[in-house]
C-alpha cells in the first residue's frame, strides 16, 4: 500500500486528508492512503519516514515549508527562489521538494486575468505571499507589497489612497484577516475606489465571501476564493507522486 500525508502542527482543520480520501474513493484507487502527521517538531521529520517504509510523498503546511528545506537533497527552483515547500516526493531514496501553491494560484488566476489586469496589490508578507509573487512575475504582472507596516519594498494599508486602488486593478489577500471565525474583518482599503475593472481573489476559502470580497463586489468588481486554488494544488501534488521521474519545476 502506498502511503501519502500531510505533515504540519495542529492538523485538527486539514482539508487534504479528506479530498484525497474521497479522489481514492471515487477514481477507485485501491493502492494508496492518506494521512495526517501532526509532527510536534521538524526534528521528528526523518523518524517519521523511518516509521513509515511506505511512504513515498508528502503535504506540507504551517509551520514547516520553510523549516523542511534542509532536509531535501533536490528542492526545485521555486523553492529555492521563494524558500518554500509544500509537496515532497521520495524518488530513488532522495527527498525531491515542490511548491504546488504556484501551480494551483496561477491555474486558478488566468481564467480571470483581462488585459487591464497589469498591476497588483498582494495584501501579506507570507509563504503565501511569496508564491503570489513568483506567479505574477513569472506572467509579467507589476505588483505592490502591502502590510501592516511599512518596510523594504512593502507600503502600509495607510498609503493606499483612492489612485492607488484604482491604478491596480488586481488585489489579492493572502493573510488570514477574515478568516471564520472572525468572517467581519477586512483588510482596510478605501473600498470605494475599486471598480468593474478590479478582480479580487482571497485565498481564504472559508467563509465561501470574505468581507473582502463581498466589499469588492459590492462595488461590481469579480472575485473568486482560495477553494479552487486549493483543489489544483492538491491535483498537482498527485501528478508529482505518480510521475515515473522527478517533476520539472
Amino acid at each position: 500500500m502506498r502511503q501519502f500525508g500531510l505533515i504540519g502542527f495542529p492538523l485538527s482543520h486539514s482539508f487534504s486528508k479528506g479530498y484525497f480520501a474521497n479522489r481514492f474513493l471515487t477514481e477507485n484507487i485501491l493502492d494508496a492512503q492518506y494521512e495526517n502527521y501532526p509532527i510536534e517538531s521538524i526534528d521528528l521529520f526523518k523518524s517519521l519516514w523511518e516509521n513509515n517504509p511506505s511512504l513515498q510523498g508528502l503535504n506540507v503546511t504551517i509551520p514547516y515549508k520553510k523549516l523542511v528545506i534542509p532536509f531535501l537533497q533536490h528542492p526545485s527552483s521555486v523553492v529555492q527562489s521563494i524558500q518554500a515547500c509544500n509537496c515532497i516526493k521520495l524518488h530513488q531514496e532522495a527527498l525531491y521538494g515542490y511548491n504546488t501553491d504556484v501551480i494551483g494560484f496561477e491555474q486558478s488566476l488566468l481564467p480571470y486575468l483581462q488585459s487591464h489586469h497589469q498591476k497588483a496589490l498582494i495584501f501579506g508578507t507570507g509563504g503565501a505571499a511569496a508564491a503570489v509573487e513568483w506567479v505574477l512575475q513569472k506572467l509579467g504582472i507589476g505588483y505592490q507589497m502591502v502590510s501592516r507596516t511599512a518596510s523594504e519594498g512593502c507600503i502600509s494599508y495607510e498609503s493606499l489612497t483612492h489612485d492607488v486602488i484604482a491604478s491596480h486593478t488586481l488585489l489579492i489577500h493572502t493573510s488570514p484577516v477574515g478568516m471564520f471565525p472572525n468572517v467581519d474583518e477586512a483588510p482596510n482599503l478605501p473600498y470605494e475606489a475599486i471598480t468593474s475593472k478590479h478582480h479580487l481573489y482571497d485565498l481564504v476559502y472559508n467563509p465561501a465571501v470574505t468581507k473582502f470580497l463581498e466589499k469588492g463586489a459590492a462595488q461590481g468588481a469579480t472575485t473568486q476564493n482560495g477553494l479552487e486554488m486549493l483543489h489544483l494544488q492538491a491535483d498537482a501534488s498527485w501528478e508529482i507522486w505518480n510521475s515515473e521521474t522527478p517533476f520539472i519545476q
